[in-house]
């Protein structure tokens, strides 16, 4: 299959997705490389607030509207550490840019930030990340068990959670209802 770059794309997951950690997601690819790729889950919030992560981290916050703040299951890697998706990307310890508009930063200090209302105006906090090895992404594709579009970072900032996957499938004018959960190559 020809190398395609999917950095900032969404990754849709069919119907037919068995993998319950990717059924009915949609998954934001902050790096795709040679050396595989990296992306977040945006639309599967976790029995968690952005108050009670906090409370765990030991930040103190005034916790003015962070309890009404879901956390995500960014994906199965590294479930104990958090993830931070966010525009702008600012200047933060420890950032990927993605784009001139959308970061990804680990270290506490954009937490700590955020606790203190300095928050960047764009926020996503997930637990864990997906990761795909060299060409795993590919080769999904060739298997369609994917549809992929450019990223609208507003899909993952300003809608709620369970808006999103049929957002990023309007991008493509595709009815998420209307797909089949049946695979195969014309």
């Amino acid at each position: 299959m020809q190398s395609v770059d999917l950095t900032h794309h969404f990754l849709i997951a069919m119907p037919a997705m068995a993998d319950p950690f990717f059924s009915r997601t949609l998954t934001y690819i902050c790096e795709h490389s040679e050396q595989g790729a990296l992306g977040v889950v945006v639309n599967r919030p976790i029995d968690l607030t952005l108050k009670d992560l906090f409370d765990q981290l030991g930040i103190s916050s005034d916790g003015e509207g962070a309890e009404a703040v879901p956390v995500m299951f960014g994906g199965p890697i590294q479930l104990d550490r958090g993830f931070v998706l966010h525009q702008p990307v600012g200047n933060w310890q420890s950032t990927m840019v993605v784009n001139e508009d959308v970061g990804l930063t680990t270290s506490l200090d954009i937490m700590r930030a955020i606790a203190d209302g300095e928050s960047p105006t764009g926020l996503l906090v997930a637990l864990g990340y997906s990761g795909w090895a060299p060409g795993q992404i590919e080769h999904e594709l060739s298997l369609n068990a994917w549809l992929t579009v450019p990223a609208a970072p507003s899909i993952i900032f300003e809608l709620p959670a369970e808006e999103r996957l049929a957002a990023a499938m309007r991008l493509l004018g595709v009815d998420f209802s209307s797909l089949s959960d049946e695979v195969g190559h014309s």
